[in-house]
């Protein structure tokens, strides 16, 4: 009888019961799919790269800048074409100019060049990255000037200088006391400049002097209004006094207000008091008079910069009513 069965063909193994294990792993799969940031290919992954790079150098702390950059600790930096064209054209002295490439060809900055030449004050080229760093981050756009120490005036020379005016005006100064911010020094400047004030009072001590900050705020005032810095404010405003000022100090509980000042014509002194507590005790007890600005609202106050701004306008105002009044009374003998 013949067998009907299929055979097996030779060297073919037998098929087995289950995989045995086999395909396990296939089963399983590839797993969760990684983070974006974890993925090499993904931008995300490039952004972690440079993140992780930055906080390493700011924990390494910032590069060192090269020695030719480094600034003498008494000196300073103006940076910003603007300030630094001020300060030049106002005959600021010059130890170093920094400039970068790309900045050289700006036609405005070409008296700056033209100055420093003159002036023996090197040309020292620097990387933008460079320029910031030596700013702090400041917008310098490319060009910033290394100056020494404001040369502060004495009070004396100051005051002789105002009993001579060409326009035979009275003399006219502004003291700040205690005004701890630069950029408010740097306004009070800029004020004084517009309205013809002989020149600034700073105290020496826990109050801003004429800073780089300043000297940018005052966007070259700082070089035509000069400064002088005394060791006691009460005693300066005294001085003044003997020499024949008059002292009035700013604060809005005055006993009359600015624009109504009767001594707006004699020689004077205005003084504004720090951003926070106002005058101090004592140099409102030196004062010959308190004047106070009006303002809209009695919630309202005003900086010691607006304030200084404010009153040297008024004071302009009324001389310049006094001294029409005058000139009326001069080409009428009716008038007396």
């Amino acid at each position: 009888m013949a067998d009907n069965r299929t055979r097996r063909p030779k060297g073919k193994k037998r098929a087995q019961v289950g995989s045995g294990g086999k395909n396990k792993r296939r089963l399983a799969g590839k797993g969760p799919t990684p983070k974006a940031e974890n993925r090499p290919y993904h931008p995300a992954y490039k952004r972690k790269q440079e993140a992780e790079a930055r906080a390493a150098q700011q924990h390494r702390g910032p590069a060192k800048l090269r020695a030719v950059l480094r600034i003498d600790a008494e000196h300073e930096l103006i940076s910003g074409r603007n300030p630094v064209i001020e300060a030049v054209r106002a005959g600021v002295p010059l130890s170093r100019v920094f400039m970068v490439a790309a900045a050289a060809g700006d036609r405005h900055l070409s008296d700056v060049v033209a100055y420093a030449t003159e002036n023996g004050a090197p040309l020292v080229e620097v990387s933008r990255t460079e320029l910031d760093r030596m700013t702090d981050g400041a917008v310098h756009q490319g060009v910033a000037i290394e100056v020494p120490p404001y040369d502060y005036a004495e009070l004396e020379d100051l005051i002789d200088a105002a009993h001579f005016r060409r326009d035979r005006r009275p003399g006219l100064f502004v003291a700040l006391d205690s005004v701890t911010d630069p950029h408010n020094v740097g306004a009070a400047l800029r004020s004084a400049s517009a309205f013809g004030a002989d020149g600034i009072i700073l105290p020496a001590r826990r109050a801003a002097g004429v800073t780089a900050a300043a000297w940018k705020v005052s966007a070259g005032a700082a070089a035509r209004v000069p400064v002088a810095r005394v060791p006691n404010l009460v005693a300066a405003l005294e001085k003044l006094k003997t020499a024949g000022y008059f002292v009035v100090g700013l604060d809005g509980g005055g006993d009359t207000q600015i624009d109504r000042l009767a001594t707006a014509d004699a020689p004077l002194v205005l003084v504004t008091g720090s951003e926070g507590k106002g005058l101090a005790r004592l140099t409102r007890e030196t004062c010959d008079q308190v004047a106070s600005i009006p303002i809209s609202s009695e919630m309202e106050s005003l900086n010691a910069a607006v304030a200084t701004g404010i009153a040297l306008y008024q004071v302009d105002r009324l001389r310049a009513a006094g001294e029409l009044a005058a000139q009326e009374r001069g080409g009428n003998p009716g008038k007396e």
